[in-house]
This record gives structure tokens, C-alpha cells and sequence, in this order.
């Protein structure tokens, strides 16, 4: 009886107090149990088991890959084969080492040791929506793969405006970047034909082969691309994400094709559609410029009625802004961008919001990770002063975006830690005085009922 009751008093100190470690994975993926992490040169596996679709992820180099950037293979366990599954994405740069905690049954969190914060922090997309959704252009029994980097601290929205020629959206963005250039930034977009006069590369547009531009749409690093007398034209994830990265608003100027797939995409953005009072204002404005020969006149004239109709498509854009009047319309726009009219930027819960404990992050190459719900302990090995805490509950975004949103706090991680140092020795000492306490009691029973019989 005894016994029995110390353990129960001893689990309700457990449940209060907590057990170390308290770090758990209730996940279907789960670190495999031999885990190959090598930090000899380049090569470094993680083995991480799929309980659901029967397969191992191993994270890392081969002994002979050559790669600069970490691989990716999928052991299919019923089949007893190795694959090679098809990777999106940008793919992580190889460290001195890195170690992989599985989040839940669609993606997995990669940590590089010996990385900046802004290269730290990787997830690996195993079936997520928008590996699901790549999966249909491959062949079924192709694995597919997404990589998306982790930015810790929240960031600006980029601002999508889309709108038939000569509906005034030149004129508008430029009225922006001349009153906000802090504030906005272009992405370079990206472009299969040659440069023109004047025209410099990384700058104008980003002039590269077909080739490798197709290369990169099959591998999902563009957001939207179209096929334009026959060149390609596009928009890289990168080259939205570097604007942002900056701390600025990424202002995407494209069709309503292009805002459809950005849509598709994981980005958060404001999407803004701009449109004339009427079709014959749009008509004589485009008339006005001089520019244009009757014939490109009305090819632009059946483009802006076919954009015109799918602007009003449901759920694609969250603003229509009626070009009547230039200097009416405009001060709307600032209102929807959270845009004073003093020329300063109104705070708001998009500013970027880096703390400076996410600057500067050293996690070295001895280290072990463990996740609880949505929180992962990162525990150096060489002592607890680089110790860190990283939040995913706020997480947003994903492949072939980045993912942000993480929080990472190198403070004490965990605030139970000095309730573990005594915690044992408060047990051990609870748990003799209990065995005390009631063994005293049971003499005194003893006592009572040989009284009892005494007297009787």
C-alpha cells in the first residue's frame, strides 16, 4: 500500500513539475533509431522513418557526392530501393553539419551548424499542398520534395497590381517609389530574349538561357511565367523574396494571369486590381499615347476586355481601385498600404520584426535538437550558454517561398530547468518522509487495534 501510493504522489509531482526531458515527438515521422550524423568533411546524414507512407528520408551528402548543396534520398522500405526523388525549391547550402526534427506528418525542420540566423533554419516538404500539387506533374511513382527556407521574425506583404494597358498602373507605382523609395522595391524579373540597347543584366531584367529558365519553372522556383512572342518572361520566388529580405514592399507590376499564380502560390501578398471608369475611357486613353498602331491598339483593347472580366473573379484580388481620377485614386492606394499621408510608413503588425536575439545565431556542430507541440529546443553540447528556443506556432508561408514567421530565443530555454536540479533530490526526500508518515501510521493502527482488543 505503501508503494503504491508513493508513485502516485511522486506522478503528481511529475505532472506538475514536468520530467526531463519534457520533448517529445507526437508526429508519424520519427528520427530514425540509427541515426547517421558525421561530421567528417561534407558528409552528414540524418535518417528520419515515415511511419504513414513507409519510406526513411536521409537528409545529407553521399561519401562521393560532389553537390554543394544537401541531398536528399528516400529509402522505400516495403520495396527494399533507394530513390531519388525529384527536389523543388532552392536547396540548402552543405555546413559543417546539420541535424533534422520532424514537425508532422508534412515537413521536416533542418538546422545548419555554423550558419548565419538567415541560413540557419530550412524546412523540408514532404506533403505539404504544394508538393501534393507538383506531385501531378510528375510520373505517380516519382517522390517529390519541396525545400523552403525559415526567416525568423515577421516581414512586409508584396503588393501585386494588375490591370489592363493603359489603365494608369505605371503611373501609380511610379508615384510610389517617388514619395516611399525606402519603403518599395522592384523585383527583376527574368527574361529568355537578348538585352536591348541599355539595357543591363540583374538590373532592366535578369537575361538568361531558355534552358536553364525552363529548368527552374519544372523546379518551382518561379511564381508566375508566361510565353510572350516567343520568350519567356517570369518572376523568380527569389527575386520577390531578396526585395523582402531588405525589410521593403516588393511591388509586382503583371498581368492577370500572372496574379492567378501568385495567388496559387504560398506568398502572402495584397493583391490590387486597377481598372478605368469605363471601357471607351480606356479606349481613348490608349488612343492618346500615340504610341501604338491601330492594329496593337485593338489587340490591346481585346486583352483589356478578357482582363477586365476575370478581374472580377471571386477571391483573387482584395482591392478594386477605379481610376477616374488620378490623385483620388492614388490616395486610396496609400490607404490600403497603410500609407500616411505626412510620407511616413503607418506601423502595423506587417513591419518587419527581427529581434536581436535572432541575429547572430552560432549553433555549432555538436548539437541536439527536440521538439514539444510547436516549440524546438536546440541544446548545444559544449554547455547551455548558446542554448535556444525556436517558436513555430506563428509560422506562415512555405515552398517555394520562404517560410516565416519563426521566433528564436537564446535566453534559458526552458524556465522549469531549476525545478529539474532539485526536482530528483525533492522526490527521494518526499518519498522517505511519506514511507515515514505512513508506516507511522500503520504502527498507530497496530497500537489502536490492539487496544481495542485489550479492552474488549
Amino acid at each position: 500500500m505503501v508503494s503504491e501510493f508513493t508513485i502516485f504522489f511522486c506522478s503528481i509531482l511529475v505532472s506538475l513539475f514536468g520530467e526531463a526531458p519534457a520533448f517529445f515527438c507526437d508526429s508519424p515521422l520519427k528520427v530514425a533509431p540509427k541515426v547517421v550524423d558525421s561530421n567528417s568533411g561534407s558528409r552528414c546524414e540524418v535518417s528520419i522513418d515515415d511511419g504513414l507512407r513507409d519510406v526513411t528520408y536521409v537528409i545529407g551528402s553521399e561519401e562521393n557526392d560532389s553537390d554543394s548543396t544537401i541531398s536528399v534520398r528516400v529509402f522505400k522500405k516495403s520495396a527494399n530501393e533507394w530513390v531519388v526523388p525529384a527536389v523543388l525549391g532552392t536547396k540548402p547550402v552543405k555546413s559543417n553539419g546539420h541535424s533534422a526534427v520532424p514537425l508532422d506528418e508534412t515537413r521536416i525542420l533542418v538546422i545548419k551548424s555554423n550558419s548565419t540566423s538567415d541560413d540557419c533554419f530550412w524546412f523540408l516538404e514532404i506533403d505539404t499542398p504544394f508538393v501534393r500539387d507538383q506531385k501531378t506533374r510528375f510520373r505517380s511513382e516519382v517522390a517529390v520534395v519541396a525545400w523552403s527556407k525559415g526567416v525568423v521574425g515577421e516581414a512586409v506583404k508584396p503588393v501585386v497590381i494588375s490591370g489592363p494597358s493603359g489603365v494608369g498602373k505605371g503611373t501609380l507605382i511610379s508615384k510610389l517609389m517617388e514619395e516611399f523609395p525606402s519603403t518599395f522595391g522592384f523585383s527583376v524579373s527574368h527574361t529568355t530574349r537578348a538585352p536591348r540597347n541599355n539595357e543591363q543584366d540583374g538590373v532592366h531584367y535578369h537575361f538568361v538561357e531558355r534552358d536553364a529558365m525552363e529548368k527552374d519553372i519544372r523546379d518551382g522556383k518561379f511564381l508566375e511565367f508566361a510565353s510572350v512572342h516567343g520568350n519567356l518572361y517570369g518572376t523568380s520566388v527569389e527575386a520577390v523574396e531578396a526585395v523582402t529580405d531588405q525589410g521593403k514592399k516588393c511591388i509586382l507590376d503583371i498581368d492577370v494571369q500572372g496574379a492567378r499564380s501568385v495567388r496559387r502560390s504560398s506568398l502572402e501578398a495584397v493583391f490590387i486590381f486597377v481598372r478605368p471608369p469605363s471601357f471607351h475611357e480606356l479606349e481613348k486613353r490608349l488612343r492618346s499615347r500615340g504610341t501604338e498602331t491601330e492594329e496593337q491598339i485593338q489587340k490591346r483593347l481585346r486583352n483589356a476586355e478578357a482582363e477586365l472580366q476575370q478581374g472580377n473573379s471571386p477571391g483573387l484580388f482584395d482591392h478594386i481601385l477605379v481610376n477616374d481620377d488620378l490623385e483620388k485614386c492614388y490616395q486610396r492606394l496609400k490607404e490600403i498600404l497603410s500609407l500616411s499621408s505626412s510620407g511616413s510608413v503607418v506601423k502595423n503588425t506587417e513591419n518587419n520584426n527581427v529581434s536581436s536575439a535572432s541575429k547572430g545565431v552560432d549553433i555549432p556542430s555538436k548539437h541536439s535538437v527536440s521538439r514539444h507541440n510547436q516549440k524546438v529546443l536546440i541544446k548545444c553540447s559544449e554547455g547551455g550558454d548558446s542554448d535556444s528556443m525556436l517558436e513555430l506556432s506563428s509560422i506562415r508561408g512555405g515552398a517555394p517561398c520562404r517560410t516565416r514567421g519563426l521566433k528564436l530565443n537564446k535566453q534559458s530555454f526552458d524556465d522549469r530547468k531549476p525545478v529539474r536540479k532539485w526536482l530528483p533530490s525533492f522526490v527521494g526526500w518526499a518519498s522517505v518522509i511519506l514511507e515515514a508518515l505512513l508506516l507511522k501510521a500503520d504502527i498507530v493502527g497496530v497500537k489502536l487495534n490492539a487496544r481495542e482488543r485489550i479492552s474488549d
